[in-house]
């Protein structure tokens, strides 16, 4: 609304400048009249002054209003980066485009490329007030207008199809990338740099042969327009010059019709220069609704109290989203507090899946998990987060300190709690023993870390806020005999403290505090055990039957 108001002053105050050559030309150069130019000069300067403010005030209004907007999307972006990263590993994999969609429609909002459209039903006024000099005047301004919006057109019918390509191949140029980074060791380990940079400098040059070739088309038509405008000023000054001598017009409406033509024709004129940003952000809100619309928002859920730690999985059916048949098929089973149960079972079985599943990360095909009675979904992610810890297979720390890795990146977090789940996961001492404690930095990745210290760590963080119940993916993975020896005693502490756990693992050692042991078997759950024995094996070892 402001923008709106302010445009439509400044392109009223365009016409200081055709008013001040009509008065000049035809009445201070016939009267000689010096007071009348300098008061003339005067009203014009303040006039520029005003209009060069409003301009300056749209400007910094339009930037605002972009801002907000980022501001009030980014949360729901995010959002939806975060729930379509989690749901299977080719989402991972997959660059966070959301954002730079998101970041070229600011960048469009906040620039010049909505005066355009602000500007553009002020052109029939300009237009209007040639015909008003005279007929040949209009005539000529109608024709200039329709010869450049036709150029405008062509231009986004022959660029539309390039950008979108340049585009695209960027995205698949960023996403290698990253891939490459991310396993920047193994392409190191197995020499496979050249090949990683070959691969990247083709997609790369394929980026760039699109974008050069949607330059040059674009660059071409930018060309064309700004000549094409600069001449058909050039007309319109012949023309008034023809009707002045023809003692049809003053001199005046010579050069006024010039100006008058020339701000007639700017909208288009800066449309077709801001053509690639509105592009790209029109790329970017299609790029968005399609992202949006396959996550929708979170609804809000009514609170419900803490719960006891019992789940229930009910012949659950679970598959990574856009799978085309599930991984677990039909799992049940109970989990009472003060117990732990273990799921085992060879590689690709549906363990870590069913993992998923009970931690509320991905939603089962059919069945449902209930925690004291309320499907997980019920509980919203934030609530869920309260009463559920999740250690999953692949172990991801943040950039940040050991304390806030351990607090899942809350902006206030109690120190108690952080050492109190430390000592839970019996990684207090491992943690002491880093440079700074608790305020060693973390890079990204936990780089700088062991995967048994990585692992401990995120053993921890499951542990936060002493969950109901906690589910560990792989929790003896990377970890030395000492540090299986402490998952054992956090479980046991967990079950003492009257929580429970599930357990998936591999190696029996993982099960020694488990009560009841499943077997996963090419996607079905089958008892193993119902009650934990243990039988002790020479060198003290325990092994979970």
């Amino acid at each position: 609304m402001a923008v709106g108001l302010f445009s439509a002053f400044v392109n009223l105050l365009m016409l200081t400048g055709p008013v001040f050559m009509l008065q000049v030309y035809d009445r201070v150069l016939r009267s000689r009249s010096e007071a009348t130019l300098v008061a003339l000069v005067g009203i014009v300067a303040f006039l520029f002054l005003i209009m060069g403010l409003l301009d300056h005030f749209r400007a910094r209004v339009l930037a605002r209003a972009g801002a907000r907007f980022q501001a009030r999307m980014d949360p729901r972006v995010l959002g939806a980066i975060l729930t379509r990263a989690g749901a299977s590993s080719q989402a991972r994999s997959a660059p966070a485009t959301g954002l730079a969609d998101l970041e070229a429609m600011q960048r469009f909002a906040s620039g010049p490329g909505p005066f355009a459209f602000f500007d553009a039903p002020w052109t029939p006024v300009f237009l209007f007030a040639l015909f008003l000099f005279h007929w040949m005047l209009g005539l000529l301004a109608v024709f200039s207008g329709v010869l450049l919006l036709a150029l405008a057109l062509m231009n986004q019918a022959r660029t539309a199809r390039l950008q979108a390509e340049a585009g695209e191949a960027s995205a698949r140029a960023f996403q290698l990338t990253e891939q490459v980074r991310a396993g920047g060791e193994t392409v190191r380990g197995l020499g496979m740099r050249s090949a990683a940079l070959a691969r990247l400098a083709a997609i790369r040059n394929r980026t760039l042969d699109a974008t050069i070739a949607a330059s040059d088309r674009g660059g071409a038509f930018a060309a064309t327009t700004r000549t094409l405008r600069l001449f058909l000023q050039s007309m319109m000054l012949g023309l008034g010059a023809w009707l002045a001598i023809q003692g049809a017009v003053t001199a005046g409406v010579m050069i006024a019709a010039s100006i008058l033509l020339g701000r007639a024709l700017a909208p288009i004129d800066q449309a077709v220069f801001q053509w690639p940003v509105l592009q790209r952000a029109l790329q970017g809100r299609r790029s968005l609704a399609r992202l949006l619309s396959g996550t929708p928002e979170e609804p809000v859920r009514t609170p419900l109290p803490a719960p006891n730690p019992a789940a229930l999985p009910e012949t659950l059916y679970v598959g990574a989203p856009g799978a085309a048949r599930p991984a677990v098929r039909g799992a049940s089973f109970e989990l009472h507090p003060g117990s732990a149960v273990g799921i085992a079972g060879p590689s690709a079985s549906g363990k870590s899946t069913l993992a998923r599943a009970l931690a509320g990360v991905w939603p089962p095909l059919s069945g449902k998990v209930t925690l004291a009675g309320a499907a997980l979904d019920q509980y919203g992610e934030a609530a869920l987060a309260g009463h559920l810890g999740w250690l999953p297979q692949e172990v991801v720390l943040f950039e940040g300190t050991v304390a806030e890795n351990i607090a899942r990146l809350d902006p206030d977090p109690d120190p108690e709690a952080v050492v109190t789940a430390a000592r839970h996961a019996g990684a207090h001492e491992m943690t002491l023993s880093l440079p700074g404690g608790y305020d060693f930095e973390v890079a990204a990745g936990g780089a700088a870390l062991s995967g048994g210290q990585r692992q401990r760590i995120a053993l921890a963080r499951a542990f936060y806020g002493d969950p109901a119940i906690v589910v560990l993916d792989e929790p003896d993975a990377h970890l030395d005999a000492e540090g299986a020896a402490a998952l054992n005693r956090a479980v046991a502490g967990l079950k003492a403290r009257g929580g429970a756990a599930v357990i998936v693992a591999h190696r029996p050692g993982a099960f020694v505090q488990c009560d009841a042991v499943l077997t996963m078997v090419d996607g079905a759950c089958v008892p193993r055990s119902r009650r934990r024995t243990v039988a002790r094996r020479r060198g003290g070892r325990k092994r979970c039957r």
